[in-house]
């Protein structure tokens, strides 16, 4: 490397070092600096060294100097993400149901470059999580972007709506294509999901994103407008059971003193508790009546009840006999 150029990029080489190799019980002393920059074809002396870091120091760069008998140094000590942040990210990343295992892999690989490579260590401890089932679809990144894209551009997408069959491939439903206007992606039970408008068929309607093949941005312009300006999603979300589709009613429920942990996880904190006794308590929801709303309903067993409208409770009846049946 000629000298003139190896001094200009000196300072990126001092960074990159401090970046990767130091923290506060692992500093790098200056004859460390030194040897680095010898073995990328930069010489330099011990008083360069020091105005360089002076100058790191006046640029914005948190620069710790150590002294010490044994051997000082400096370390990098404001870094762009904490080590605290880093595993939580890492963990976020690893249980994500809608992230390929591979792109898992590369992503916790970038993360561990923020921290220095003994922190980097301590993250690929944090890295297994047991019997996490990790979605197929490597292109679930690219769609995700291209959804992104149409929201921010006011088009419609087009794309092939997949399932699994018997040999556990992923292929198209039949009359799986789909053209629909994306308005929302929702996280949801560990599945992201994209609420969209479909023209077709008139409705708001939701979609796995890790289902969806082939996602391409339209030059057509979205629709459904006046629907999802009427819509409160957050709402939309805490009402749709699993989000499977089904007739939305407000329902009176009933249960026992103790469980309304379970009910303000499952409605929110602002649902309205109604206490009926020293032993009960009933709420009043808005849900989308639906297998997944009477499984719920169920899992939590006899002390749950449907006060009204009857023709849920019917329904429910009918659906528990059904299952019995």
């Amino acid at each position: 490397m000629a000298k003139s150029e190896g001094q200009k990029l000196k300072l990126l080489y001092i960074v990159k070092m401090l970046e990767e190799s130091s923290d506060e019980n692992h500093p790098l002393s200056t004859a460390d600096i030194i040897a680095g920059l010898e073995e990328v074809g930069i010489h330099s002396e011990r008083k360069t060294i020091y105005d360089d870091i002076a100058k790191l120091c006046d640029f914005g760069y948190d620069i710790i100097q150590i002294h010490s008998r044994l051997g000082g140094g400096y370390y990098l000590a404001d870094r762009e993400f904490e080590l605290p942040e880093l595993k939580l990210l890492v963990d976020a990343v690893q249980s994500s149901r809608f992230i390929t295992t591979k792109k898992s892999r590369e992503l916790i690989k970038k993360l561990e470059g923020k921290a220095s490579k003994y922190d980097a260590g301590k993250l690929r401890r944090q890295v297994y999580v047991a019997g996490r089932i990790k979605t197929e679809n490597e292109s679930i990144y690219y769609n995700i972007d291209n959804i992104h894209r149409a929201i921010q551009e006011n088009r419609q997408i087009d794309f092939v709506y997949l399932d699994w069959n018997l040999k556990k491939e992923m292929v198209p439903r039949p009359n799986g294509q789909k053209t629909v206007s994306p308005w929302a992606l929702i996280w949801r039970e560990e599945n992201y999901y994209l609420a969209a408008y479909d023209g077709e068929d008139k409705i708001i309607k939701h979609y796995r994103v890790d289902k969806m093949g082939q996602v391409a941005v339209l030059a057509k312009e979205r629709e459904g407008l006046e629907q999802f300006s009427r819509l409160d999603l957050a709402a939309y979300t805490n009402q749709t059971f699993g989000m499977f589709g089904g007739e939305e009613e407000i329902v009176t429920l009933e249960f026992p003193n103790r469980l309304v942990g379970v009910v303000l996880d499952r409605f929110g904190r602002e649902t309205d508790l109604r206490l009926m006794s020293d032993e009960v308590f009933r709420v009043r929801v808005r849900v989308v009546v639906s297998g997944q709303f009477f499984g719920w309903l169920a899992g939590i067993g006899k002390e749950a009840r449907i006060i009204s409208p009857c023709s849920v409770k019917e329904s429910y009846v009918k659906w528990l006999k059904e299952i019995l049946e």
